[in-house]
């Protein structure tokens, strides 16, 4: 899936660092900032 600049993300569950499950859903109409670290907190 490809997405353009002002489109409108996919809904998503991801994992938090707090042990819970986050739906994007559930943020809606608030600012949101996904950063993703290929292979950190890895226990490598």
């Amino acid at each position: 899936m490809k997405l353009r600049v002002g489109d409108q993300a996919p809904d998503l569950v991801l994992p938090s660092h707090l042990d819970q499950e986050i739906q994007l859903a559930s943020l809606r109409g608030k600012n949101v900032v996904l950063a993703f670290f290929p292979l950190a907190w890895t226990p490598i």
